[in-house]
């Protein structure tokens, strides 16, 4: 007696239609198509598509931006660590920036996030720009809106916040495109203008 086709193991399906032809009824038989339709059904974890679970979507709003020093001539930048970095070595640039609090506005936001990040207390001298983009942080979905600004330094004293910065520096504004690791500030910074007055 042959097995039906559906009933289990890893047997041939070929020599399996070739030898099931005719079901009785005058009609070919379908039992390769039940065997591929239960092995779908049971080859995923999840046994119900419809209730497949999706990441929490979360929105944040941030804002910060490019201080340029007393004299005009520098950028200042913030660095973090690579964490796909093997050597612990290598750092990447960015604009200081951090999230609005309560109450707080985009540019009251900016001011205080730079100081926090670099030492360096400074005023706004215009708008960059809006960023946004998405990113995955602890299985949830994050869809992050920064405002960028454009700083002239004021005062202060040049240091990296200890819980967030690895280092602080000031570039020379051209070099600043450059230095930077995200393609959205390279091209925000790219076209922003005369970054000095």
């Amino acid at each position: 007696m042959t097995p039906a086709a559906n009933a289990g193991g890893n047997q041939d399906l070929t020599s399996t239609r070739k030898g099931a032809q005719n079901s009785g009824s005058g009609k070919p038989a379908k039992k390769h198509n039940s065997h591929n339709r239960k092995s779908n059904k049971n080859s995923g974890t999840n046994k119900n598509p419809s209730r497949q679970k999706y990441a929490k979507r979360v929105d944040e709003v941030s804002a910060g931006g490019l201080v340029v020093d007393k004299s005009g001539t520098k950028g200042l930048l913030i660095g973090r660590l690579d964490p796909k970095d093997a050597s612990h070595e290598r750092l990447l640039w960015s604009l200081p920036k951090g999230h609005i609090e309560d109450g707080e506005s985009p540019e009251q936001a900016a001011i205080r996030e730079v100081a926090e990040e670099t030492g360096i207390k400074s005023e706004i001298t215009r708008s960059l720009g809006v960023i946004d983009f998405w990113f995955m942080a602890s299985g949830k979905r994050i869809h992050k809106t920064v405002h960028h600004f454009l700083f002239t330094e004021v005062g202060g004293k040049l240091a990296p916040q200890v819980t967030e910065v690895d280092d602080v520096a000031w570039f020379p504004l051209e070099e600043i495109v450059a230095k930077l690791a995200y393609p959205d500030e390279r091209k925000l910074i790219a076209k922003s203008g005369k970054l000095s007055q």
